[in-house]
């Protein structure tokens, strides 16, 4: 089958399926079923699936809410992939058994008792240090640069592109450096071999090995995508935020950021939907990161992303149809 004739077969089936690359696994959500598969240190693939929606529970309304939707709904994958990236990070530990005895008698005790709550109050405190950070680079530090840069020259309404500009480098050279890491870079095959499944199906072929391997692994509806965009539309939106004073100014953005999410959103779901001049247009700035972030997986963790995405496909196929 010509690759024209794949493309041409994709935009007549676009798959509601979106994933997530975890720690030497793939996490992959359907419309009824979601699933995570992992390779386990003695090379066997483990799978668990869930239902995505618990049985008997109505639809919320605010699925049906524009700009609201995409914020709730970005909440949602967050929790959901932490919980899936720190199960997978379980399972997938090669830490012998008899590792115990080599604790100290005083270490052990804590952990048995305390070892829960230890692990909850490090992920709290991680992932609070985590938004901080993220409130420093991307909020603070551009709009302190731009207020510095204002003193030596006029930028006058250029400020928010110019901030906008900074925050992208940043982006761009914090998905460079982290990528230089190994486990990382491994994750970011994962994510390959996530994006490559995804096409395979949207392109009505059997979902094998070797016809995951030929497909594109840039895909419009992914998480670097809506990241780029975020930045983007943050652009726009923070030109109307005052910049009299810079605590202000962080202030405010941090107040509007639903709203740019929610926008983002919309945005990356519209281009999911359809193929245009236009939507070329909104996805080009994603899939062009996408090549930090999304990189070739071996025949492993296609195998894995086959079975993380076998169980989320409805038997119904137009449930599944954007």
């Amino acid at each position: 089958m010509s690759k024209q004739h794949q493309e041409k077969q994709a935009s007549a089936y676009r798959s509601k399926i979106g994933g997530q690359a975890l720690i030497d696994g793939i996490m992959m959500r359907g419309v009824e079923k979601s699933a995570m598969a992992c390779r386990m240190p003695d090379g066997s693939i483990h799978r668990e699936v869930w239902d995505t929606n618990p049985p008997g529970k109505k639809k919320s309304i605010w699925r049906k809410v524009p700009i609201v939707r995409g914020c709730i709904s970005f909440v949602q994958s967050i929790l959901s992939g932490y919980r899936c990236m720190m199960k997978s990070a379980e399972l997938t530990s090669d830490l012998e058994e008899d590792e115990e005895e080599e604790t100290g008698r005083v270490t052990q005790w804590i952990l048995d008792h305390f070892g829960d709550k230890l692990i909850h109050g490090a992920t709290v405190v991680g992932t609070v240090l985590g938004v901080v950070l993220a409130v420093v680079l991307f909020m603070y530090l551009p709009s302190l640069a731009v207020m510095g840069l204002d003193h030596l020259v006029d930028l006058g309404w250029w400020k928010s592109v110019v901030e906008g500009v900074i925050k992208i480098l940043i982006l761009v050279g914090y998905l460079t450096l982290v990528s230089l890491m190994g486990e990382i870079k491994k994750t970011y095959r994962y994510h390959g071999a996530e994006h490559k499944t995804i096409f395979c199906l949207e392109h009505g072929l059997p979902l094998t090995v070797e016809n995951v391997r030929t497909q594109r692994r840039f895909h419009p509806r992914c998480g670097t995508s809506f990241l780029i965009l975020t930045l983007l539309v943050s652009i726009l939106v923070s030109s109307l935020v005052t910049w009299d004073t810079l605590w202000l100014r962080v202030a405010l953005k941090i107040l509007v950021l639903p709203l740019i999410m929610g926008i983002s959103f919309e945005l990356i779901q519209f281009a999911g939907r359809h193929d245009n001049l236009l939507t070329k247009i909104i996805s080009a700035p994603g899939l062009w990161l996408q090549r930090l972030t999304v990189l070739e997986p071996d025949d492993g963790m296609i195998e894995c992303a086959i079975e993380a995405i076998t169980p989320c496909i409805p038997e119904d196929r137009e449930k599944d149809q954007w």
